[in-house]
């Protein structure tokens, strides 16, 4: 946010507050396309769904660019510093502008290949848990399943009396 938008918006809030005399809640419009709160609707913004499949792709992008990372991209580091090492030993201030930019280059390189094998690794631990508790999700629904069916242990069709009660004795006059 840019700071005449800031300026803008307390003036905003200012006037409003002046307009008003009476105590106002702030709220996010219904309208403005937020999605915090409890007064989210799950359907209205659909559900999340990712597949195995899906996080199993998408670890083993990140795995392959962490792959070529390290194949091809630390490739002009090797070059760089030794063509560093060489401008510096004639004398060239250009050997020292070169080094900083290989070493920043370097740290650049492995900061990305630390975030690709993040991902990866991420994407593998995510599958092996979600796993996990879609077989533990399983396991308590069936569970509730049997339960329920003990509590249907009825003795007489539906809607009668229970004959295991007895008749009903007819009611004093």
């Amino acid at each position: 946010m840019a700071w005449d938008e800031w300026e803008q918006l307390k003036s905003d809030a200012l006037q409003r507050r002046q307009d008003s005399a009476q105590m106002q809640l702030n709220s996010v419009d219904a309208g403005s396309g937020g999605t915090y709160g409890p007064f989210v609707v799950p359907s209205q913004f659909g559900v999340l769904k990712a597949s195995q499949k899906d996080l199993a792709t998408i670890g083993k992008s990140a795995h392959t660019l962490y792959n070529e990372l390290w194949d091809k991209a630390r490739v002009a580091v090797v070059g760089s510093d030794s063509a560093a090492a060489d401008l510096s030993k004639q004398g060239f201030a250009l050997g020292a502008g070169l080094q900083h930019v290989s070493t920043r280059w370097e740290e650049q390189l492995k900061s990305l290949m630390d975030a690709c094998a993040h991902i990866a690794n991420h994407m593998h631990v995510t599958k092996n848990v979600h796993a996990g508790d879609d077989d533990y999700i399983a396991r308590q629904t069936s569970s509730i399943a049997v339960l329920d069916a003990g509590f249907d242990e009825r003795v007489g069709a539906p809607g009668e009396p229970n004959s295991v009660y007895g008749e009903q004795s007819k009611k004093k006059e």
